[in-house]
């Protein structure tokens, strides 16, 4: 994650001290020294959405075997004690658990910020009022475009309206919320009008996120931007930002999933002011790049834990049988074991890289989809080969 935000602006929001401080690099298990990762629980499969790029592939349908409540509470008294600081509830849609605000007050209890990722259809007033007092620290709501382009994406007329209504009722009720916009060639031109709708809708944050290729996206390969669209749409998401703050707009502006992003704004900037140029440099040192297997941690519906939520057909364990923090800590399997220490398993232009201990070699899952190889050359770098220094 790269916050466009802080690397312009210098601007501290509570991701930032996850992300951007001395200790987070040198971290082989979790965000900083002595803290765990951020774990997305995706706490049920079962969606009243059905994304056209969904990675947990899901739908309506009720599924077997996910966790109950009290081994829920199990997996949360775990994370607590490995010092994990934040528990993303995901899905499917994990408003749907019936158990859900049981389950992120009991995590707030345990010292664990709660978060929420949701499509939003289901957060009437009543519901905005209980998120904020449970303590959510921040709901994303995933949106896809504006109306036309979102209902197509989602898979239901009327998706937009709903998810536009739930943002509306956490906005009223003071609940921090933000928009998740997952960038490809069907909806790149709505950029613009997404920077238009959060301040229209008074939402304090953004994430534009790049396509990873996994469960229903991995049929998208051949429907993301190019990299000439990419550093398009990152012109449009600088401009954007820098309107912003120069109007006094406080907006958390982030880009998820590529992490060649944080390098393109400092070469960006390097041409204009080497000085501010060199403050990015460090604060994308500090953040190390890409930390699936390291700071960043994924648990679905039936326990098995991921190295992100992406890579689904890699299982390190699973929580009914041990403690989230023996498995996150064993180092046995191979997979695990050079995520924490890639650099000498990459190939391609990413071992190569001038900026590798920048990205740490982008995103796995969608190197493996496109080559079939889990330590080839990340597809989405949009950098040049001068760029990356390779001519």
């Amino acid at each position: 994650m790269i916050s466009v935000t802080k690397l312009l602006f210098n601007t501290e929001y509570f991701g930032d001290s996850l992300r951007y401080t001395k200790g987070s690099r040198g971290s082989l298990h979790g965000t900083t020294t002595g803290s765990g990762p951020v774990v997305v629980w995706n706490s049920t499969r079962t969606c009243n959405l059905k994304c056209l790029h969904c990675y947990m592939e899901s739908d309506a349908q009720k599924y077997e075997g996910e966790m109950t409540t009290e081994e829920a509470k199990r997996f949360i008294d775990d994370l607590a004690d490995f010092k994990v600081p934040v528990l993303l509830f995901s899905g499917g849609e994990p408003l749907i658990r019936p158990d859900f605000f049981e389950l992120a007050e009991y995590a707030a209890a345990k010292g664990i910020r709660p978060t929420l990722s949701t499509n939003g259809t289901l957060i009437t007033r009543e519901v905005a009022q209980r998120i904020k007092d449970i303590g959510v620290g921040y709901v994303g709501i995933s949106l896809d475009g504006l109306r036309e382009v979102n209902d197509k994406f989602r898979g239901k007329i009327g998706a937009f309206q709903a998810a536009m209504e739930g943002i509306q009722n956490c906005v009223a009720v003071g609940q921090r919320v933000g928009l998740r916009f997952t960038i490809n060639s069907h909806n790149f031109a709505e950029l613009d009008k997404i920077f238009d709708f959060i301040e229209e809708e008074n939402i304090d944050r953004v994430c534009f996120y790049h396509l990873v290729y996994s469960g229903r996206g991995n049929k998208m390969i051949e429907e993301d931007v190019t990299p000439e669209q990419s550093r398009q749409a990152m012109e449009t998401i600088i401009r954007r930002t820098i309107d912003f703050e120069e109007r006094g707009l406080r907006k958390e502006i982030l880009t998820v999933d590529n992490h060649c992003d944080g390098v393109y704004i400092y070469l960006r900037t390097l041409k204009e002011n080497p000085e501010k140029a060199a403050r990015i440099k460090e604060l994308i040192s500090m953040n190390g790049g890409n930390r699936s297997g390291i700071a960043f941690a994924e648990v679905d519906p039936l326990g098995y834990v991921h190295p992100d939520q992406f890579t689904q057909h890699i299982t390190f364990g699973n929580v009914r049988e041990r403690k989230f923090g023996d498995i996150w800590t064993d180092l046995s399997h191979p997979i695990m074991a050079g995520l924490k220490n890639r650099k000498p398993l990459l190939k391609g232009r990413c071992a190569r890289c001038q900026f590798l201990d920048n990205c740490n070699g982008n995103f796995r899952t969608r190197a493996e989809a496109v080559t079939g190889d889990f330590w080839e050359s990340d597809p989405a770098c949009y950098l040049t080969d001068e760029e990356i220094g390779l001519v």
